[in-house]
């Protein structure tokens, strides 16, 4: 009954996991496209953050980053390179938000308002948002991002799923050859 059981729930968390790997996938190419439409827009968004000054990288990120965000995306959707896209996306996702974090803390003091009641449009291709509901969300894409790194959820991959086959003939024994007798 335990073994049952445990298949059963490693099946939900196979399940969970997959779920959480295309609502990221789908997430970020739209987030990705919703930058990609506006370059022009997206370009003043990152000014914003006064973190580049050279005009060639601050092109080379307007330009880049969305069309990188959709192509983690696509990879989190097919199930290829899944850990890998999950790492990207962690590696973009957290200093993001520390960026956010600091721009927010520059506005309520110079504004003198309420952390929780900054608002404005970070960049993230969903328009002006509340500063506190944007860190709680990437703080949560964040975490589902970690889950796909530790390597869960393998169901509905297409490496897994086309590797499979080839890995369990490659671990097969080899037939035993008999020995003649007169070399024993």
């Amino acid at each position: 009954m335990t073994m049952a059981l445990s298949a059963r729930s490693l099946s939900v968390l196979d399940t969970a996991t997959v779920v959480a790997r295309w609502f990221l996938g789908a997430l970020f190419i739209y987030m990705g496209l919703m930058k990609a439409r506006d370059p022009v827009e997206f370009l003043k968004l990152v000014r914003q953050y006064e973190m580049v000054h050279q005009p060639f990288l601050l092109n080379a990120i307007a330009a880049a980053l969305p069309w990188f965000e959709v192509f983690c995306g696509v990879l989190l959707l097919a199930g290829i390179a899944v850990r890998g896209a999950a790492l990207m996306l962690i590696a973009m996702l957290i200093p993001f938000t520390l960026l956010v974090l600091k721009r927010a803390l520059a506005i309520a003091s110079a504004q003198s308002l309420a952390f929780c009641a900054v608002k404005f449009n970070c960049g993230c291709g969903t328009g002006e948002v509340l500063i506190c509901r944007k860190l709680v969300e990437n703080a949560g894409l964040t975490l589902l991002a970690a889950w796909l790194l530790a390597g869960c959820g393998r169901q509905w991959s297409a490496r897994y799923s086309l590797l499979r086959d080839r890995r369990t003939a490659e671990v097969s024994p080899l037939p035993e050859v008999p020995v003649p007798a007169s070399k024993q």
